[in-house]
C-alpha cells in the first residue's frame, strides 16, 4: 500500500476514535515508531494520540512497559505472548483506551528456526480486557516493505477495535494491571501459503 493508503487509515482511525473519545498509545519494536509517526503526522492528532514506547531491545521492553523477562526468555521477543505482554503494558503505562504492539523480523538477517524473516506479531488491547492478536508472515519482501506493512495492519487493527461493539471503559492507570484478556483472535496471514504456527524457538536478544 502507499503512503496515501497510511495517511487515509490514520486519518480515519483518527475520526473513529473522536467520535468514540477514545485515546491510544502505541509500544512498537520492529517498526521503531512508524506507527505513532504515522497518526501524529496528521495535524490535530494530540487529542487522540497520547505517547508512543520505541521498545526495540528486551531491554526496552521490561523497563518501559513492564513486559517480564522471564516472559522474554521463555517466547522470544518475536511472540504472540510477547506482542500481548506490550500491548497491556502500554496501558498500564499510559492514560489511554486502546494500545498496539508489534514485534517482528524485518530482515534481512535475524531469523532463527521457526521465526522467518518477514514474521510480526501484532497485539491491540483496550482497557476493558479486550484483546486482539494477529500474526503476519510478510516474507522477505524487504525491510523497508515488512515495516510499512506492518504499520498498515497495525492501524487496520486499531480501527477494528475502536469500532467493537462496546466503547473501552475508562478505568484508572493502577487497575490496568489485573486486567485479563476476555478473548483472543489469532488470524495467521500470509502473503503466499498459509503456514501453521511454530512452536517458540530458541529466544533471541531483540526482533530485528
Amino acid at each position: 500500500m502507499s503512503d496515501s493508503a497510511t495517511r487515509a487509515l490514520s486519518r480515519s482511525l483518527l475520526d473513529l476514535c473522536r467520535m468514540r473519545k477514545l485515546r491510544i498509545a502505541t509500544a512498537e519494536s520492529c517498526t521503531g515508531g512508524l506507527v505513532v509517526a504515522a497518526l501524529t503526522e496528521v495535524p490535530g492528532s494530540s487529542d487522540v494520540v497520547d505517547r508512543g514506547f520505541v521498545t526495540y531491545s528486551n531491554g526496552a521492553k521490561h523497563a518501559m512497559i513492564g513486559v517480564e523477562t522471564a516472559k522474554l526468555e521463555t517466547f522470544g521477543a518475536v511472540s504472540k505472548e510477547v506482542a500481548i505482554a506490550m500491548a497491556f503494558g502500554a496501558l498500564e503505562h499510559a492514560d489511554v483506551d486502546l494500545a498496539v504492539a508489534i514485534t517482528g523480523i524485518a530482515g534481512p538477517g535475524g531469523a532463527t528456526p521457526g521465526k522467518p524473516v518477514g514474521l510480526v506479531h501484532f497485539a491491540v488491547a483496550a482497557r476493558d480486557g479486550r484483546i486482539i492478536h494477529h500474526e503476519q508472515r510478510f516474507g522477505a519482501i524487504g525491510r523497508s516493505s515488512v515495516r510499512q506493512q506492518s504499520v498498515i495492519e497495525a492501524l487496520k487493527m486499531l480501527i477494528e477495535m475502536a469500532r467493537g461493539p462496546k466503547a473501552p471503559v475508562k478505568r484508572s492507570r493502577a487497575a490496568v494491571h489485573r486486567l485479563r484478556p476476555r478473548a483472543s483472535r489469532t488470524p495467521t496471514r500470509t502473503s503466499g501459503k498459509r503456514r501453521r504456527t511454530s512452536r517458540p524457538s530458541t529466544p533471541r536478544a531483540s526482533d530485528s
